[in-house]
């Protein structure tokens, strides 16, 4: 075995400057020094043994020379000297020397100073020579008896490792324990006591447990815990025990650890599916998610939540603590506000949409009182969205929502606005009762509007839902009211004309003509009266938007005004006031005009939107049936077609969820009843205390793809050539944020390879934790290097690095083998993801890195290629199934994925079919990726460029 392979507690930093320091300079030092030399020599030795030296010649001096000093830090070091040091000739006899050891390790441990005694426990329980223990039993013993609670702790520890390994130097050790943990009053002592009867005789740790179950919520902490592991462990075992100790369980819910709490809570869920159980463990859960501080803490109780709730029986008990799990809402993280949220939304009823409803209404109103935080903009967002499903779902809740919701139209924070927007939008066209309702609260709020593309959805809005006489002339007061005085191009002149003076006064003066740019004359009067200048915030909103050069709102506008003229015409039957109505229309949208052709917007208008309010001119000059059913019917009936078809989408989507829920039990599938079960099939089930320890280790037993290339010897990478000296190879481990490299180092020499090194370096996001120690090699040997390597962010990453080493004997310099580089995938840290259209299109718009991939590839089918890049790069395709049905020869499709960290990645793929190159020829075209990092655009693009064309198996 060679040193690498030897079990060793304890490491040391191993200063590599230094010169190794020869035999007889250390026996001098150890020999004739004071005790300052002394520990250093000492310290050299442990570095020399731990590289793979023997120096046999020294153990005699140790013993002489530094054993019976009784210097604390040289009694630690010795601890770790006689750890680490051979205590077996070659033919595996114990040393005649280690008797002499033996015989100091008997006096510390009757040593008055209990630190002495305590550290020498500890040290013993890594002792694996039973000759050595023999001796020191009655000492050990001895040691349970003392008065200091660290002796005794680790007496208790020193006993259970030594049944552990030699039952026979101390059968009775059970019953020792026992005994002692009746008479013991410290916590960690009895902690460690009950902890040993648990692993070595379960029965008399719940003989012990029995005795005392009603005292047990005044134990410490670190009891608790191990009296919770150990009753899950019972009742998992034997669930019969399980009537005996659930009312424990029950108890220690009220601990004040809240360790203990989450540990029981999760127990009793196991144990029993009962309601009360269930209640009482989603309260504890709850309570401990509103009393801890650590944010971490609450995301991880949530995820127990949410795991609860996917289980169909606790799902209705859940219900009923709808309202406790919205008190979570307090806390200021959103992230722990969106989980909320989300589960408050999966639990609603019609038993408590009303209290669901009440709550969020408040917090949608505290929102518009708290100071502007960057999150509470996205946490008001999130309230919106929230409502409007719960709306959706219930439809006798919006009536209650909307008034509430529609305040928040005028707000700065346009993505808000825009959920409530789409919120009013829905529910305008699918609750005929609220239309009234909603029209005139829209009339309300739409003067405060601030936004643009609010104030355009508002536009169509009304221009579409307005049915009756007066709605249709309120906007059209509105409309007049927003767009201030007309002409807009002569009154913007005479207000700037007027500014030009400084003080207000009327002069008389020469008739000015100005010349616009469409050549009509904008006369102006000799008599003009100027006013100090107006501040641009006093202009009426659309006014200012038009004056800004934003002429889309124009175009909505003249369609908004087109339909209410033609609906008003419909209504009254007197031609006068029709014609009032049509002509003031046609002003408005002619003065708009007018003002886009001049020079006074920021930004001329442009064609798409004179071409759109000329249209409406001439639909309102001619006023034709087909126009009309065009204008009033057809364009409600495309929004209906759109919602029905998301509504179909989203019912879908929770129809594969419920079904991924449901487990399904076939008509011949066997019935287990756990009471029938025998004792050797309960182990099949699964031990959540093991699988915890496995994933905290970091080796959670995953399920291998049938596939043999997706197995482990996928991940091992040849480093070295195999006529190399030392031959290499790495399995690369990925875990969530970081990657172990297990290295097999061979030795192909017949030499010994002294401090054999292996040194790497990292280019990318990814950092080296730790350096890997140095080892001997003996000939033809070989050993397992691990190196941790640390991932910050998303992006490919290259590990590089060679491996050093000294032949045993040569005068040579030290000799390097250079290792193949082991590149890191990225697809290991993506993971599918959705967001909605709007989220998506701000995110294209505010990413600053863009790859464009051009399409290379060999697949002749656009649906065939887009899920070969879905699968390859792990992202979710945003755009429904429906748009992409068909065939027309073309595809755009939205792709979108998050990383583990939190990044986004966002793609565009347009692709075509060139059917003029024949029914065989490949699909064309290009794929766009934006993010947030260069990395992760570069990388998502190296990893389409090397996946594009399909490998034929």
């Amino acid at each position: 075995m060679t040193a690498a392979e030897n079990v060793c507690y304890t490491l040391i930093n191993v200063p590599m400057d230094s010169e190794p320091p020869s035999e007889i300079s250390l026996k001098n030092d150890l020999e004739k020094g004071d005790v300052k030399s002394k520990t250093e020599a000492l310290k050299k030795v442990i570095i020399m043994i731990l590289n793979g030296e023997k120096l046999p010649g020294l153990l005699m001096t140790i013993i002489r020379f530094v054993l019976p000093l009784q210097d604390h830090t040289i009694k630690k070091l010795l601890l770790v000297f006689w750890e680490i040091v051979p205590k077996t000739t070659p033919d595996g006899k114990l040393l005649q020397e280690m008797i002499l050891v033996c015989d100091a390790y008997r006096k510390d441990l009757q040593h008055p100073n209990e630190f002495i005694r305590g550290s020498t426990l500890r040290f013993l329980c890594k002792l694996k020579e039973a000759e050595l223990l023999e001796p020191l039993m009655p000492a050990i013993r001895a040691c349970l008896e003392h008065r200091h609670s660290y002796v005794r702790r680790n007496a208790v520890l020193a006993i259970y490792t030594i049944y552990r390994n030699f039952e026979h130097l101390i059968p009775d050790a059970p019953e020792l324990i026992h005994d002692f943990l009746v008479n013991e009053k410290d916590a960690s002592c009895k902690r460690n006591a009950f902890m040993m009867l648990i692993h070595a005789d379960q029965d008399r740790a719940l003989d012990y447990l029995s005795t005392c179950i009603d005292q047990v919520q005044t134990f410490g902490d670190i009891l608790q815990l191990v009296i919770v592991e150990l009753i899950y462990k019972v009742c998992h075992a034997n669930p019969s025990e399980r009537a005996r100790f659930i009312r424990c369980i029950y108890n220690l819910l009220q601990s004040s650890s809240p360790a203990v709490k989450y540990e029981a809570a999760g127990t009793l869920v196991t144990l029993s599916s009962a309601p009360t159980a269930i209640k009482a463990a989603a309260q504890c859960y709850i309570d401990l998610i509103i009393k801890e501080s650590d944010n971490n803490v609450k995301l991880i109780v949530l995820d127990r939540l949410i795991e609860l709730k996917e289980h169909p029986a606790h799902e209705r008990v859940l219900q009923d603590l709808v309202m406790d799990i919205l008190r979570v809402l307090s806390t200021p993280d959103l992230e722990v506000r969106k989980k909320t949220l989300q589960l408050a939304l999966d639990l609603v009823s019609s038993r408590n949409v009303e209290e669901l409803v009440i709550v969020l209404k408040k917090e949608v109103i505290k929102t518009n009182n708290v100071t502007e935080h960057e999150d509470t903009d996205k946490y008001r967002q999130l309230l919106v969205r929230t409502l409007h499903s719960c709306s959706v779902r219930f439809p006798d809740m919006a009536a209650n929502v909307i008034p509430v919701l529609m305040e928040f139209l005028s707000d700065n924070n346009e993505a808000a606005a825009a959920d409530v927007l789409e919120f009013v939008r829905e529910a305008i066209q699918r609750f005929d009762n609220l239309r009234l309702l909603i029209v005139e609260k829209m009339l309300e709020v739409f003067h405060a509007i601030k936004t643009v593309k609010i104030y355009r959805g508002a536009l169509w809005i009304l221009g579409e839902y307005c049915s009756t006489k007066e709605d249709i002339q309120s906007v059209m007061t509105e409309v007049r009211r927003s767009l201030g005085e007309i002409p807009i191009v002569e009154s913007e002149i005479k207000k700037e004309a007027g500014d030009m003076k400084p003080e207000e006064e009327v002069t008389v003066g020469p008739t000015q003509k100005l010349v616009t740019e469409m050549g009509t004359y904008a006369t102006q009067s000799a008599l003009s009266s100027s006013r100090p200048a107006k501040k641009e915030e006093d202009r009426p909103p659309l006014r200012g938007f038009l004056l800004d050069g934003d002429f889309f709102v124009a175009a909505s506008l003249a369609t908004t005004l087109t339909k209410i003229a033609l609906r008003y015409v419909a209504l009254v039957q007197e031609k006068k006031k029709q014609n009032s109505f049509i002509a003031e229309a046609m002003l408005l949208m002619a003065t708009i005009l007018h003002l886009g052709k001049s020079s006074l917007p920021k930004k001329p208008i442009t064609d798409d939107d004179v071409d759109r309010i000329s249209l409406c001119l001439k639909v309102l000059s001619e006023c034709s049936p087909l126009m009309n059913d065009i204008f009033n019917k057809e364009c409600r009936q495309s929004l209906s077609h759109m919602l029905s078809a998301k509504l179909e989408e989203e019912k879908l989507s929770q129809k594969k969820e419920s079904e991924k829920r449901n487990v399904t039990v076939q008509p011949d599938d066997p019935i287990s009843f756990m009471q029938l079960t025998a004792k050797n099939e309960m182990n099949s089930k699964e031990d959540q205390f093991q699988l915890s320890l496995l994933a905290a280790m970091g080796t959670t037993q995953r399920k291998e793809a049938a596939d043999p290339l997706a197995s482990k010897l996928n991940k091992v990478t040849q480093l070295t050539g195999f006529s190399d000296p030392v031959y290499a190879e790495a399995y690369v481990h990925v875990n969530q944020y970081d990657i172990v490299l297990d290295v097999l180092v061979v030795n192909q020499t017949s030499d010994t390879l002294q401090n054999c090194t292996l040194e790497l370096a990292t280019l990318g996001d990814l950092k080296l934790v730790e350096k890997p120690s140095p080892l001997t090699l003996a000939p033809h040997d070989f050993a397992n290097i691990k190196a941790n390597v640390k991932v910050a962010s998303t992006e490919n990453g290259i590990i590089f690095g060679n491996i050093v080493y000294d032949v045993s004997g040569a005068a040579s310099d030290r000799n390097c083998v250079v290792l193949s580089d082991i590149h890191i995938d990225i697809m290991d840290y993506i993971q599918p993801a959705a967001c909605t259209d709007a989220e998506f299109r701000q995110m294209w718009a505010e990413f600053e890195w863009e790859n464009k991939v051009t399409v290379n590839t060999n697949i002749i089918d656009l649906n065939e290629y887009l899920q070969h890049i879905l699968k390859s790069t792990n992202m979710k395709c945003l755009t429904p199934e429906k748009a992409l049905s068909g065939y027309c020869g073309f595809m755009a499709a939205n792709l979108y994925a998050r990383s583990i960290f939190g990044e986004d990645a966002l793609a565009n793929v347009s692709i075509e079919k060139p059917i003029h190159l024949g029914p065989d020829a490949p699909v064309t075209g290009h794929i766009r990726i934006r993010a947030k990092s260069q990395g992760m655009a570069l990388s998502l693009g190296d990893k389409i460029n090397l996946s594009q064309k399909k490998t034929s198996l």
